[in-house]
């Protein structure tokens, strides 16, 4: 059973699910922003974790009032008001790319409402050797949805993931649907993008708030090197923390949720240890 609802937060409407009765897991979605990322693993967890999702503001069911104010810090807020609408004041966070990003500005800004976090291929480019490499290409990107329109940008965009074409075979109907419609993609790749890649982690303060993180990636995307596998064992390093490497790639919890889920049960079951450990 899926619970529906809409929490206001700094002149938007949020829209989340909860799904489950157990310890909270509020799982941030990257671009795209739609709590359907998430709904095969959230099914799946429910058994055991009570999963919250949402659509990140200006993404789907959620509204658009401030397309030009794309803020990390505010981002990190709404993930706070999302999970006290669920009836939380903290909760074990998972993040994957835009929304790994947005995990860390939690673990920066908001660390109250982190008991263990997740933090699966944060696309964070500043941070690697070639960032001007990158941060170019994104900038090509975004001078490509201008000049050319969405789908040339939005090819450009999926080029750099090698991401399997499976992979979109698996994405659920319903969500597809709506990313369409609300034109969700379009909204990442004109409001979020440059300011997801030019974020660079506040990795002293994380440190002196002291909060429990996992570092993760996919074997594929660590096979492949990809820049964002790269960004995860750089950040591990520099935090101090466990990395974790989840079976598949970027987008692996559509086209093996059993097994994608199963390596996040066993991160949760590792923190409880971590947390127990700190007494």
């Amino acid at each position: 059973m899926v619970q529906t609802g809409i929490v206001t937060s700094e002149g938007d409407q949020l829209y989340y699910e909860i799904r489950g009765q157990g310890e909270p897991l509020l799982m941030i979605s990257g671009g795209g922003g739609d709590a359907g990322f998430y709904s095969y693993v959230a099914d799946i967890l429910a058994d055991e974790f009570q999963v919250i999702t949402y659509d990140r503001r200006g993404n789907s069911r959620s509204t658009r009032n401030e397309p030009q104010n794309f803020e990390l810090s505010q981002q990190a807020r709404d993930a706070v008001a999302v999970l006290h609408a669920a009836g939380h004041d903290s909760a074990n966070v998972f993040g994957n790319s835009g929304g790994a990003i947005i995990a860390l500005e939690m673990a920066k800004s908001q660390p109250q409402a982190v008991k263990a976090m997740v933090v699966h291929e944060p696309p964070v480019v500043r941070m690697l050797p070639d960032s001007k490499k990158w941060l170019r290409f994104f900038a090509g990107v975004y001078r490509t949805l201008h000049r050319f329109g969405d789908q040339a940008a939005n090819l450009k965009f999926n080029l750099s993931l090698s991401i399997p074409f499976r992979t979109f075979k698996s994405v659920p109907k319903d969500f597809q649907e709506r990313a369409t419609k609300g034109r969700n993609y379009t909204f990442m790749m004109n409001h979020e993008m440059l300011p997801f890649v030019n974020y660079k982690p506040d990795v002293e303060t994380i440190k002196l708030n002291n909060v429990i993180l996992f570092m993760a990636a996919g074997q594929m995307t660590l096979d492949k090197n990809k820049y964002y596998g790269r960004t995860a064992l750089m950040l591990a390093d520099m935090l101090d923390c466990d990395m974790v490497t989840f079976p598949g790639h970027h987008l692996s919890y559509f086209d093996i949720p059993e097994q994608w889920s199963a390596t996040l049960r066993d991160i949760l079951h590792k923190s409880v240890i971590k947390l127990k450990d700190r007494g």
